[in-house]
């Protein structure tokens, strides 16, 4: 059998890094893990390839060359989705397709062929044997069920070229013990997180280090911390000690809730395994859309003193702020901006509300009669499904002020800079020098210091990082890159939203 696994190609968006990426000569930030996992599950007999439609054409002989097509997705893939699967139509052969767009949004999809819905350790088994049998169904699904993640194998990463990805990922974890109203984690995977063997993570970390791949890993569950126990006994020092004796070929990155900041020993363990990146929902600073949204973790503390410490502790704190709540006040703007300001927050995702299928938010706006369509899947596009309690043009209006003064040069510069001038990082990571890196640099000089508008401020955190902070100096140019990709990619936000003119 003959297995072509596609991997749909992604919009330009805020974690695409689109423009980041040719920085570093590099075509995608992560591999498609979730498909990498699937070919592992597949029979080791069986021919199989994998095309990632972000690093690479899908062309016609590759659909010839196969006797089914695995599709995994997202919902901000779905118009690429749409494309693959008529090229499969027009070409003859049989699709096969899971993941969470598909899983939220089945009846979209009757033109394919076979449908594994929820967690693929359930219901691709089903398929194969079924398939084997000579009676596959359309739809394999499982309800209120969750898999044995102790049970799932080791994704075949051999399947892709490092060469192409500027990181790798791996999952620990599914699941997250909080509900927050417009998170769609808890009906994907519940809330009882489920983990991976100590045993299991070290063989992922092993296979990637064979393979030859040294650099960043981020760990994509979403919410890392929610076993603590488990965490902070098994695998934290299994990791430490792999790393240890393999000479630190890897920094992690993964995301977590706040309430990381109320654990030091936790937080001592994750930088002493060489975690340095966390991205956290802090999603606002008013307390009343926390009490609405039940974001319980974030409710009647002290936020900015919380990031303050993950940061203090040696980790970048990346996070996610929402606009759009019913009990956003007309002052929300000006603190989302005083607040992103103040914490020191280089990476802040702003984003407006939107309601995703299997939320307890869409339950309630459909009871309400607010929702208007489906999500696009990117809430930085300036597109809302349901009809907000402010008024659309106000909400917008606000949003891009938001927007356009903290990833302003002078403000954006700023930040990274003040947190950079406090940031004391611990970790024993061995910095790799590659090419690319070296590249990245020159091409930040041409590109940020000559072309772009903000140059003054470039230069200006450019020779502080380098006289006074020069261990950081390489990520003071990485900030500076990231910026630049960010302006870029709501640039084009904005121009398509006054295109369109609707929300």
């Amino acid at each position: 059998m003959k297995i072509l696994l596609v991997y749909p190609g992604c919009p330009d968006t805020f974690w695409s890094f689109t423009y980041a990426l040719k920085f570093i000569s590099k075509r995608a930030a992560n591999p498609p893990l979730g498909l990498l996992t699937v070919a592992a599950m597949l029979p080791s007999e069986w021919d199989k390839r994998l095309v990632d439609m972000n690093v690479r054409r899908l062309e016609d002989a590759d659909l010839l060359w196969a006797d089914y097509v695995f599709l995994s997705a997202m919902s901000i893939q779905k118009e690429s989705v749409k494309t693959v699967v008529n090229r499969c139509r027009a070409i003859g052969v049989k699709v096969v397709a899971g993941g969470p767009l598909f899983t939220q949004n089945y009846e979209e999809f009757d033109d394919i062929d076979h449908l594994i819905l929820n967690e693929a350790e359930i219901t691709l088994p089903l398929f194969l044997d079924d398939l084997r049998k000579g009676r596959a169904r359309h739809l394999y699904a499982s309800e209120n069920t969750w898999a044995d993640v102790t049970t799932t194998p080791i994704p075949s990463y051999e399947l892709i070229n490092f060469k192409y990805y500027a990181s790798m990922n791996i999952q620990y974890s599914r699941g997250c013990p909080f509900d927050c109203e417009f998170c769609n984690i808890t009906s994907l995977y519940g809330r009882v997180p489920r983990t991976k063997e100590s045993g299991q993570v070290i063989a992922e970390l092993e296979k990637l280090y064979t393979l030859g791949w040294r650099g960043g890993v981020f760990f994509v569950d979403d919410n890392f911390i929610g076993n603590k126990t488990k965490l902070k006994a098994e695998i934290l020092p299994s990791i430490i000690l792999w790393m240890e004796m393999r000479k630190y070929p890897f920094s992690f990155t993964t995301e977590a809730s706040i309430n990381l900041s109320d654990d030091e020993d936790l937080m001592r363990m994750m930088v002493r395994a060489e975690f340095d990146t966390v991205f956290v929902g802090i999603e606002s600073p008013n307390e009343e859309s926390l009490q609405e949204c039940a974001k319980i973790p974030n409710k009647n503390r002290d936020l900015i003193a919380s990031v303050r410490k993950i940061q203090s502790f040696g980790m970048e704190v990346q996070a996610g702020f929402i606009i759009g709540f019913d009990k956003d006040p007309l002052s929300i703007f000006e603190k989302m901006i005083g607040f992103i300001q103040e914490s020191r927050i280089a990476t802040a995702m702003v984003g407006l509300l939107n309601a995703p299928r299997g939320t307890n938010l869409y339950r309630r706006l459909l009871k309400e009669n607010r929702l208007v369509k489906l999500t696009t899947g990117d809430n930085t596009d300036c597109s809302m499904n349901f009809i907000p309690k402010m008024k659309y043009e106000r909400l917008i209006s606000g949003y891009k002020n938001v927007i356009e003064t903290i990833y302003s040069p002078k403000q954006y510069y700023g930040r990274v800079k003040q947190f950079l001038k406090n940031y004391r990082p611990t970790q024993k990571k061995v910095f790799h020098v590659k090419w690319s890196y070296l590249s990245a640099g020159l091409k930040s000089v041409f590109i940020l210091g000559i072309i772009a508008k903000g140059r003054f401020y470039y230069w200006r955190l450019f020779f502080w990082s380098l006289f006074r902070r020069p261990r950081l100096f390489p990520r003071a140019i990485t900030f500076s890159i990231y910026g630049f990709h960010f302006r870029k990619v709501f640039e084009q936000h904005f121009q398509m939203m006054e295109r369109k003119e609707v929300p």
